[in-house]
């Protein structure tokens, strides 16, 4: 009996956190004023885009004559592409996404989950198909399907860093992978080579607390990861401040060349900073990634 009672309880807690992070999301997503979700590229569509001067290969059906004869040159009318696209999401749910070394800061899976669910609004309101990378949750549209994303957002996971599933990739779709990226990145590795693959693009965003930056430790220090699996000692922490940050400076050189190779955008945003801004950065790389 004490099994379905404790498990009715985590279920509870769950669904506790499920508004709160819903309308932060919302809100957020709110502050961005982005207009229609307008792709700006050419292709099928009702909506017109813009006019363009007739090239060598243009069919004469494509030429618009009335906007052609206001002068001696001839235009083609074209429509605005409205081809729905396919965005799968990772984020990171691991133990080290829990750390915040203020309590007036969120910590970096807070954060993650913030600007990951408020993406998904953007695009869903945009007419996009958004899903989760894997099996678990395919690309739909509709408010439902924010729901279903918020909810399994809710979840965490007790590794202490988290791999990225890299399953079912829909060939040519888009995806945004949020992590602090601070384990072994040789699944990430295979992640973006698959993506790559099957013609996929996307984001890279790394959250990082202030303090995983600005590395301000001295003297005892005991550094312990936040699923306890790692632990190290030091009695002068200052003296490791230098190489600790040649370590990050190199990962970051690291992901980014691999974001390089594969066509993907990386960017870096820590938790003391805007979330709007980093909202607004990623729906834009999303974007440009589509041309």
């Amino acid at each position: 009996m004490k099994e379905p009672v404790a498990l009715r309880g985590r279920a509870e807690a769950e669904a506790a956190r499920l508004p709160p992070l819903l309308a932060r999301a919302e809100h957020l997503a709110g502050t961005v004023l982005l207009g229609d979700h307008g792709r700006r590229r050419a292709g099928l569509g009702d909506d017109f885009w813009q006019y363009r001067p007739v090239q060598p290969g243009d069919p004469l059906r494509s030429i618009d004559w009335r906007r052609s004869a206001r002068g001696d040159d001839r235009f083609v009318r074209q429509r605005e592409w409205q081809i729905a696209q396919s965005v799968m999401l990772w984020v990171d749910q691991s133990a080290s996404m829990r750390f915040t070394s203020d309590k007036g800061l969120p910590d970096k899976g807070e954060r993650a989950r913030l600007i990951a669910l408020a993406t998904a609004i953007l695009l869903v309101r945009g007419g996009e198909r958004v899903g989760l990378t894997g099996t678990l949750l395919p690309p739909r549209r509709g408010n439902n399907q924010v729901l279903r994303l918020a909810e399994f957002f809710t979840r965490d996971s007790g590794e202490d860093y988290g791999v990225p599933e890299h399953r079912a990739m829909i060939p040519n779709a888009r995806a945004l992978f949020v992590s602090d990226f601070l384990g072994n990145v040789d699944q990430l590795k295979l992640a973006l080579t698959k993506a790559a693959d099957r013609g996929v693009r996307g984001v890279l965003f790394q959250v990082l607390d202030p303090s995983e930056e600005a590395f301000p430790f001295q003297g005892r220090t005991i550094f312990e990861s936040m699923g306890g699996g790692l632990r190290h000692e030091t009695l002068k922490a200052g003296d490791l401040r230098d190489r600790y940050r040649a370590r990050l400076a190199e990962r970051k050189e690291e992901l980014s060349q691999l974001c390089l190779r594969s066509g993907w955008q990386f960017q870096t945003h820590h938790t003391d900073a805007s979330a709007q801004s980093a909202l607004l950065w990623i729906y834009r790389a999303l974007d440009r990634g589509t041309g």
